[in-house]
C-alpha cells in the first residue's frame, strides 16, 4: 500500500497522493508541491514559447527539434547506457524507472475527459495500445514486469516508489499535471505528442543494452521503438483536432513540450549517474 510522510520528499510524495485518493491535507499538500515546482515551470516556459502564429508553423518546429535532438546523437549517459552499464548498472536503470514502466499511461488518464471527441479518440487509440489492446500479455506495464522479473528484481510498485529519484518520480508526476490540473489540454498534447516522437531515438540506448546483456525481456523497450511512430500522428492528429473544435493556445502546446524534454532529460542523466556508482559485481555481464 502507497504511503506518505512529512518527512519524504516532494516529488515522493506527490508521487502517492497522485496514485491514491488523497486526504484533505493529502491534497492541500499534492497542490503546494505542484505551486512551487511545475506551475512556475509551466509559466516560464509559456513565456519562452515562440510567437507561432499558426499550428502548422508550431509542428514544422517540433518536427525541427526533433530532428536536431536525434541528428546530435545520443547524449554521454544514452552511449553509458547503451555501450557500457554492465548487467547490475542496467539494473539500477531499471529500478529507477519502474515507478513509470510499472504503470505505464495510467498518469495520462485524466485527460479523456477534457477533450473534445476527435482529440480524445485520437489520444484514446495510443492509450488503447499502452494498455495492450485489451491482451494483458501486451500491456506495456506487464511487458515492464517481466522485465523486472528476469533481473531479480520485485514486482510490487512500492517498492520502487521508496527508492527512485526525485527526477523519475517527477517525470510522471509532470504527466498527472498535465492530464489532470493543468490550466488548459494543451500542455499534454505537446508533452504527450513530443515523447511519442522522441522515444523513437531516446529509447534506443536501452534496447541497445538489453540486446548486448542478453536480456530475454527486452520486449518493453523494442515495443516503443516499433509502435510510436503510430502514436506520434496520432498525437499530432489530436492537436489539429484540438484546433477544429476551438482556437488553440500554440504557447501552452509548446510549453508541453520544452516542459516534457526538460524532466525527461533530467530523469535520464539521474538514473544514468546513480547507475555509474553500481558496483560491478563478479561475473557481471
Amino acid at each position: 500500500m502507497l504511503t506518505t510522510t512529512p518527512g519524504d520528499p516532494p516529488q515522493r510524495r506527490l508521487y502517492v497522493h497522485n496514485r491514491t485518493a488523497p486526504d484533505v491535507a493529502g491534497y492541500a499538500d499534492l497542490l503546494d508541491i505542484e505551486e512551487q515546482w511545475v506551475v512556475p515551470l509551466a509559466r516560464r516556459a509559456e513565456a519562452a514559447a515562440p510567437d507561432f502564429g499558426s499550428r502548422e508553423k508550431l509542428m514544422a518546429a517540433l518536427k525541427d527539434r526533433l530532428a536536431t535532438e536525434e541528428r546530435e546523437g545520443p547524449s554521454e549517459d544514452e552511449r553509458f547506457i547503451a555501450e557500457d552499464t554492465n548487467l547490475a548498472q542496467f539494473r539500477s536503470i531499471v529500478t529507477d524507472f519502474a515507478v513509470d514502466g510499472l504503470v505505464e499511461s495510467q498518469s495520462h488518464l485524466g485527460i479523456i475527459k477534457r477533450l473534445p471527441a476527435k482529440a480524445r479518440t485520437a489520444v484514446l487509440r495510443v492509450l488503447i495500445d499502452e494498455f495492450g489492446c485489451g491482451n494483458d500479455d501486451q500491456e506495456h506495464a506487464q511487458l515492464y514486469t517481466r522485465l523486472v522479473t528476469e533481473l531479480g528484481l520485485p514486482t510490487e510498485l512500492e517498492y520502487y516508489v521508496g527508492v527512485a529519484p526525485e527526477e523519475c518520480l517527477a517525470y510522471v508526476n509532470l504527466f498527472h499535471w498535465f492530464a489532470d490540473r493543468a490550466p488548459a489540454p494543451e500542455y499534454f498534447l505537446g508533452g504527450y505528442a513530443y515523447f511519442e516522437s522522441a522515444v523513437l531515438y531516446g529509447f534506443r540506448c536501452y534496447e541497445a543494452a538489453a540486446k548486448r546483456l542478453g536480456i530475454e525481456n527486452g520486449m518493453y523497450y523494442a515495443e516503443h521503438l516499433y509502435i510510436d511512430t503510430f502514436h506520434s500522428k496520432q498525437m499530432q492528429a489530436s492537436i489539429r483536432a484540438l484546433e477544429q473544435a476551438r482556437p488553440l493556445d500554440l504557447a501552452k502546446v509548446w510549453a508541453g513540450i520544452t516542459m516534457t524534454s526538460e524532466v525527461v532529460a533530467g530523469a535520464t542523466v539521474a538514473a544514468a549517474a546513480r547507475a555509474r556508482k553500481v558496483v560491478d559485481p563478479v561475473g557481471a555481464r
